[in-house]
């Protein structure tokens, strides 16, 4: 089995502790959402697709596992490293790779290395194209907008329920 596969498995079995449904299903389609997000930036930048998606399995992980998203970037990186360490899936280097972008994947404001910006990206790639009903958050209104020019998406795009998604 494959180290992403392997930790998918991981992963799926963490979220079927989740005793509320709806959150439970909340959780796979973002984890998994993000993870596709993160394929697709990481094959158009040039970086390592199986990390990236690593990385978008584990990132909110804390966060569902102690319902608080207070700090959950920090918190969720040690959690990270310690799945990463006990499943035996990635060199020490990868391991810091991934639990710096799940670090760093919170602050959307701020420009970190490359990495940590591929996560951050495809988290807000989720966030706004998950839900179309839904406003963009502020923090995340700039980023969006690049990855709109970078994946040469028109502006101004209107979604099915008519109501403009603006990404200034």
């Amino acid at each position: 089995m494959g180290r992403l596969k392997e930790l998918r498995n991981y992963v799926d079995q963490e979220l079927l502790k989740m005793t509320d449904i709806g959150k439970r299903k909340g959780a796979y389609v973002h984890l998994y959402g993000v993870s596709l997000a993160a394929t697709l930036i990481s094959e158009k930048r040039g970086e390592e697709t199986e990390l990236a998606c690593m990385a978008a399995m584990l990132h909110d992980l804390y966060a569902y596992q102690s319902g608080s998203y207070d700090d959950h970037g920090p918190k969720g990186a040690a959690l990270a490293k310690s799945i990463l360490e006990t499943l035996k899936l990635t060199s020490d280097k990868e391991t810091e790779m991934i639990c710096s972008a799940i670090y760093h994947h919170d602050n959307k404001e701020v420009v970190d290395a490359p990495f940590d910006e591929l996560l951050k990206d495809a988290d807000v790639m989720h966030h706004t194209m998950n839900d179309l009903s839904k406003p963009i958050k502020d923090k995340e209104k700039a980023r969006y907008a690049k990855l709109r020019v970078e994946f040469d998406l028109k502006s101004g795009w209107y979604p099915p329920s008519g109501r403009r998604h603006d990404p200034r």
